[in-house]
């Protein structure tokens, strides 16, 4: 590293402050390539919804530069079309029942596997995280296969299903998680002062899991509604809001209202996320905890 002394007069020794060249440089060096990592990052995440908005407004149905023209037609399209309302209407059905079911399950399973000891829980562990890695590709035509081997119509109900399958295993990652990190000891005083088990888990433990909770909710929902690798091959003949979007991309004068619809779907999740996100930061902050712990695991 570069440095220049200053050297007493006559000694030859080196004087009381030495300046270290290059370390000022390195910081802003530092400071610049994380300026341009987040902002690639946020380019790679909002771009494609921006320029999916900005078409939204484009009065043509040719996705390309220059702009014909600014217009809200695709958007009062869009607002009259029934087969979108009908489309949304089975993917919000879905998403509201498949959230609970994912909730008690991921919960009854985080406590179990972090709670107790008993053998095979290892690979018990293992079994339910193994939605997590498996593609959803694989997933889907494998429940297609299941339901079509037991005789099973393909309806909204084996999209739950398949739902079920792929999310619940996230929300006992999470659980685990914060468990893990909850003292033990608020456990055992608990026993100790003469709550039964479930008393234990009703009274101390679910509310320091309320937050990871809500977060898992706004996961689990999130997953459901959007999903279209799983609905697609459990869906049947019905039309959930993004087999709804796949089928309509076909139709190359229906694009524009297919991106006036996402734009404001978009909007619409975008915002009850961020509400959400707001209201579990204060809530944690007053238990005096980061909510970025909750995502990060740590």
């Amino acid at each position: 590293m570069a440095s220049i002394s200053t050297i007493h007069a006559g000694t030859g020794t080196p004087g009381p402050r030495v300046f270290h060249l290059g370390s000022t440089l390195r910081r802003r060096l530092a400071t610049t390539l994380r300026s341009a990592f987040l902002l690639f990052v946020g380019f790679v995440l909002f771009g494609p919804v921006i320029i999916l908005a900005a078409f939204s407004l484009n009065d043509s149905i040719i996705l390309g530069f220059p702009f014909k023209g600014v217009t809200l037609s695709w958007y009062v399209e869009a607002v009259n079309e029934p087969d979108i309302w009908s489309s949304l209407r089975a993917s919000l059905q879905v998403a509201v029942i498949v959230t609970p079911i994912c909730l008690l399950l991921g919960l009854t399973s985080a406590i179990a596997l972090t709670r107790f000891r008993f053998r095979l829980r290892g690979p018990v562990t293992a079994f339910v995280a193994l939605p997590l890695v498996i593609p959803w590709l694989i997933i889907g035509v494998g429940s297609l296969l299941f339901f079509s081997a037991t005789g099973m119509k393909l309806s909204l109900l084996t999209v739950g299903i398949s739902h079920v399958v792929i999310a619940f295993p996230l929300v006992t990652v999470l659980l685990s998680a914060q468990l893990y990190r909850l003292d033990p000891h608020l456990h055992e005083a608990a026993l100790d002062l003469g709550a039964t088990e479930p008393e234990t888990i009703r009274l101390v433990v679910l509310p320091l899991l309320v937050p990871t909770l809500a977060a898992s909710a706004i996961f689990v929902f999130s997953w459901s509604f959007n999903n279209f690798i799983v609905s697609f091959f459990t869906a049947g003949f019905e039309n959930t809001f993004p087999i709804w979007v796949f089928s309509t991309l076909r139709r190359a004068r229906d694009l524009p209202m297919v991106n006036a619809i996402s734009t404001l779907i978009s909007a619409v999740q975008v915002t009850v996320v961020m509400a959400a996100w707001q209201v579990l930061r204060r809530a944690m902050d007053k238990r005096g905890q980061d909510i970025r712990e909750i995502v990060a695991g740590s």
